[in-house]
């Protein structure tokens, strides 16, 4: 079988897909495209993904995934003795489903309301204040996030899973004025990790 292929762009939401894939000690092949984030992808990426988003996984047997919180949830069932995330059916695994959906749904959509504001409005008159509420809920869910960090260090207790790394990119995001001190402890663990943390740099930097 063919090893993973990521199709990706640096400082983009792939950087979770791409860690978790080096959390897997997995073979992966990495296609980075010559773009930067919040910009469109050419109309060719639609053979790959109808909505010409990355990240884009192709699996070992060539079918195709998108939706960055699936593909993690996939590939953790796939690696299960890589520490990606706990064990299917267990309460862990629970809260890993419910955390990895909200941070999704609520958080990173909320995200994307800035860099593709055009996208929640047809009214031209209304795009600062799409934007305005895209920080207000940004705050409100990563409020709850920070609540559910109990009793840490990451979100479902001392081992960290890639549900942490995700939350950690969404956090380095977020351009409120609210402080998380819970989840600023869980980035810098993300952070410091040794197989994350090279791939964190390459795409963030230090921030």
């Amino acid at each position: 079988m063919m090893p993973y292929r990521l199709y990706n762009r640096v400082g983009s939401g792939g950087f979770v897909v791409e860690a978790a894939l080096a959390m897997a000690k997995t073979d992966y092949e990495l296609e980075e495209l010559d773009s930067r984030p919040s910009t469109p992808l050419p109309e060719s990426f639609r053979q790959h993904n109808p909505w010409r988003q990355v990240p884009t996984l192709i699996l070992p047997d060539g079918s195709t995934m998108s939706e960055t919180a699936a593909i993690l949830i996939h590939l953790a069932a796939c690696h299960p003795d890589r520490g990606l995330g706990p064990a299917p059916g267990t309460t862990e695994h629970a809260q890993f489903l419910r955390w990895i959906v909200f941070a999704n749904v609520n958080v990173y959509e909320a995200i994307l309301r800035r860099p593709y504001t055009e996208r929640y409005t047809t009214d031209p008159n209304g795009l600062e204040a799409v934007r305005e509420a895209s920080t207000l809920r940004q705050g409100e869910a990563l409020s709850v996030l920070e609540a559910a960090v109990e009793p840490g260090p990451f979100l479902l207790g001392a081992n960290m899973s890639v549900l942490d790394v995700y939350v950690a990119m969404l956090l380095t995001w977020y351009n409120g004025d609210t402080a998380f001190p819970r989840l600023d402890t869980l980035k810098a663990g993300v952070k410091a990790d040794a197989t994350v943390g090279p791939i964190w740099r390459r795409h963030f930097g230090n921030r």
